[in-house]
């Protein structure tokens, strides 16, 4: 949604108000339209990964930090950290062509994957290992259940 009350869209003029209004989002419109609460999207800048102008005293959000919101959000879901999600954002006012910004992602994923892959190898391993103990376990419980019931099992027929 727009500070007009029309719905934000990726398409210039897309109200009656024209192309201007739909490319600027209150902080409420914004966080409803990432499924975050206006908080976080007030943490991001305070950490200086948006920027957002002010219309008086409201903050006042464009589409490039919408664009921006959604690339940190993916970025903290995929595991990464505010200064490497920085890093990356800011490569964006640096490099025009982006190519310096696709080598530090390629890089980035490509480390992520790996930590990814030795934590998934220790996660199995670990598994396996609570298997193991669990078998051991039910085995034991049913060795002390067996020896539990037999003397029951005597004793009732002794009286019998």
């Amino acid at each position: 949604m727009a500070l007009d009350g029309s719905h934000g869209s990726d398409t210039p003029g897309a109200s009656a108000h024209g192309a201007l209004t739909d490319t600027f989002f209150s902080v409420t419109e914004l966080a409803r339209d990432l499924a975050i609460t206006p908080r976080t999207v007030r943490f991001y800048e305070d950490k200086g990964l948006i920027s957002p102008r002010r219309a008086g005293n409201i903050r006042v959000y464009t589409k490039r930090d919408r664009a921006r919101m959604v690339l940190i959000l993916r970025g903290k879901r995929l595991g990464f950290s505010l200064r490497e999600i920085k890093e990356y954002l800011d490569l964006y006012d640096v490099d025009p062509t982006q190519v310096e910004q696709i080598r530090l992602l390629l890089k980035k994923v490509r480390t992520r994957l790996e930590m990814l892959e030795d934590q998934r190898v220790a996660l199995e391993e670990s598994i396996a290992e609570l298997k193991d103990i669990e078998d051991q376990t039910l085995s034991a419980l049913a060795i002390a259940d067996a020896a539990e019931a037999s003397p029951r099992k005597a004793a009732g027929k002794r009286r019998g």
